[in-house]
């Protein structure tokens, strides 16, 4: 899906995209003069300012905005985008693909914290406030964000899109002031300054994590591609990286006219006149607003894709506007929500926060080179060129990983542990698919050709239903469950007049929507394969109306409406009935511990999760649901004696 280029979508592109890289110059120079205890040195300043530039330039312009933006799946991005157009190259890549949606998500729960916590500290310059009261502030201002979420991206963007003009206006014309003051900062354009800093410094690991912050939100970017598009995200990205750029030069300019000097405040309000740092702090706040709204989106996109992946259990998905790229999923919003309040409430102040931020998503970062190394190699067919992408982004990703590693005992654990229990997740999820394919039981359903003949002309039995429904697994249209065939013949026999067995194959193009029929019994017993792309909403109940309405119409299916029957123009095709077959452990199975575990456990998440009739779109008033139990290896035989 391609997005057009016009002056509202590069507003709403700068309102998504880039929040969270574009608040970095609020906490990277904080964070790095912080190393050294505060105390200003010149080469500490120009090689930092030095390692920001060729960091955005490497890992941000390069690796992401002209080569990882090229791995687009039809429009989408993400991680699990990339995955889907290399998984059948090899098994090994779901591996990089759980951890790296895991730790992106991990680290959109802290992104929100360190970037509001971070502007709104910008007040203690010219007001009496305490921590305490910047607690309250900052989790109000995430509560109304988080709020927000439900009424759609396409409006946020609109919104935020105008303010981000002001935010990166302002950067430019910050900077500027300070770099006219002190021209020679520009030397810092030499990588020999950055390059000489992390080889005599003694702190060069703990100034390589501070460095990093500059690129953190260059994952969301990728994530946010469906959001924006390719070219809205590229042509903005110039505008942008200008006014970054000018405005860290502008901050190293002004410490190192204080050369000597120990600043514990943040340089990038320091800048600032004093009678601008309250709009200034203001505008800061706005843009580290849109800095979490970048995470949020972007969490939006990786679990929506991860579901129709079934990489993640099924939660609802609502689309509030008609863009299905701008998506909205109400349980990631309440527990991202959860989490940055309690991050607010245990790290309080903003340095807290830095000590432990990156970590994750220099992870996340890794994994997406490894799946872009794949991609290259064997989707583009260009072996050199991927190997190269290899080397140089897998050795700066492992030297920016190698320096966060020290944040983890002050607070990195956190993200860790998050990013662990989200891979625990899907590991239950996609393992707990495996254990019950490895068992199901398929017959022919052409065996039963008869039996269906058979059941409908037993008038004994009443009609249960014109059309009786089942969802099946199965992809090939002779084969379906056996537990389907137990539940029309044996478990209550429903006598019916068509039969539809229907399966959705998930495709790995976002947008795919087409399916085929299988006539098993003329006009009696049907298999619809529907082929749905990953980032459809999966309405089978109105697809399949759809579908049966044209078959009447071609002759396909014979269906005389009674006369008294409403909508004949429309084609009615009577009452339906869907059965969901609702699977249950039982006792008698063979299964070790730990796949018994794993299969309860992911039958205990199915029960807090979307239900099958919500998630395919299934009028719940035609839903009869069925307990069928999971019966795994062969029943004991015992022997019984009979006494008088």
């Amino acid at each position: 899906m391609k997005k057009k280029v016009s002056i509202a979508s590069l507003l709403v592109a700068l309102g998504i995209v880039y929040g969270d890289i574009g608040t970095s110059p609020l906490y990277v120079m904080k964070s790095m003069i912080g190393v050294n205890n505060g105390y200003i040195s010149k080469d500490l300043v120009l090689g930092g300012v030095s390692l920001v530039i060729w960091t955005l330039t490497l890992q941000t312009t390069i690796k992401y905005i002209m080569l990882t933006l090229e791995a687009d799946n039809n429009g989408e991005g993400g991680i699990f985008s990339l995955f889907t157009l290399v998984r059948k190259k090899a098994k090994w890549l779901i591996v990089p693909a759980l951890i790296g949606g895991a730790t992106l998500l991990a680290d959109g729960m802290i992104t929100p914290p360190v970037t509001v916590t971070s502007a709104i500290e910008g007040l203690t310059l010219v007001l009496p406030i305490d921590t305490e009261s910047i607690i309250i502030i900052v989790i109000s201002i995430l509560t109304v964000l988080f709020l927000l979420q439900r009424f759609g991206t396409d409006i946020i963007g609109k919104m935020f899109g105008p303010m981000m003009v002001v935010w990166f206006s302002m950067l430019m014309i910050l900077g500027l002031n300070e770099l006219l003051k002190y021209p020679e900062i520009i030397r810092a354009f030499n990588p020999y300054y950055g390059i000489h800093l992390l080889i005599t410094s003694p702190e060069s690991v703990y100034i390589l994590g501070a460095v990093f912050l500059c690129t953190t939100g260059a994952e969301a970017l990728y994530s946010d591609l469906g959001h924006c598009g390719k070219k809205n995200i590229r042509y903005t990205w110039v505008f942008v990286k200008i006014c970054l750029i000018i405005n860290y030069l502008g901050q190293g300019a002004w410490l190192i006219l204080r050369e000597g000097s120990v600043i514990k405040e943040n340089p990038f309000f320091l800048i600032m006149p004093s009678w601008f740092v309250i709009p200034g702090t203001i505008i800061a706040t706005i843009a580290a607003i849109i800095a979490s709204q970048a995470l949020i989106t972007g969490s939006f996109t990786l679990v929506s894709e991860a579901i129709k992946l079934n990489l993640f259990p099924k939660l609802q998905v609502r689309y509030p506007n008609d863009d299905k790229g701008k998506i909205y999923i109400p349980a990631v919003n309440y527990l991202l929500y959860i989490g940055c309040v309690l991050l607010v409430l245990k790290f309080q102040k903003s340095e807290n926060m830095e000590a432990a931020y990156g970590l994750a998503i220099t992870i996340t970062m890794l994994m997406t080179t490894l799946l872009l190394f794949e991609y290259i190699r064997c989707i583009k067919k260009k072996l050199v060129m991927s190997i190269i992408v290899l080397v140089v982004f897998m050795t700066i990703e492992l030297g920016f990983l190698y320096a966060n590693l020290f944040k983890f005992i002050n607070g990195g654990y956190i993200t860790v542990l998050i990013a662990c229990a989200i891979i625990f997740l899907m590991y239950i999820w996609i393992y707990g698919t495996i254990i019950r394919k490895r068992y199901s039981q398929y017959v022919d359903i052409l065996d039963y050709k008869d039996d269906f003949e058979s059941l409908y002309e037993d008038k004994e039995l009443p009609l249960y239903a014109t059309n009786i429904v089942y969802l099946t697994e199965s992809q090939n249209y002779e084969k379906i469950e056996s537990k389907i065939m137990y539940s029309i013949f044996n478990k209550q026999p429903k006598r019916g007049k068509y039969y539809w067995f229907i399966n959705v194959k998930v495709t790995d193009e976002p947008y795919t929507k087409a399916y085929s029929v299988k006539t098993i019994v003329p006009n009696k017993v049907f298999c619809i394969q529907f082929n749905l792309g990953f980032r459809i909403n999966q309405k089978i109940n109105v697809f399949l109306h759809q579908i049966i309405q044209e078959m009447v119409r071609e002759g396909e299916v014979k269906f005389k409406p009674k006369e008294y029957m409403l909508n004949n123009s429309r084609c009615s095709v009577g009452d339906f009935k869907f059965i969901l077959l609702k699977e249950i452990l039982s006792n008698e199975n063979d299964l070790s511990k730990w796949d018994s575990f794993v299969t309860s456990a992911k039958l205990t998440i199915k029960k807090i999760t979307v239900s099958p009739a919500k998630w395919f779109g299934i009028d719940t008033s035609n839903v009869e649901t069925e307990q069928v139990p999971i019966i795994i290896g062969e029943r004991e035989n015992i022997k019984l004696t009979r006494i008088d």
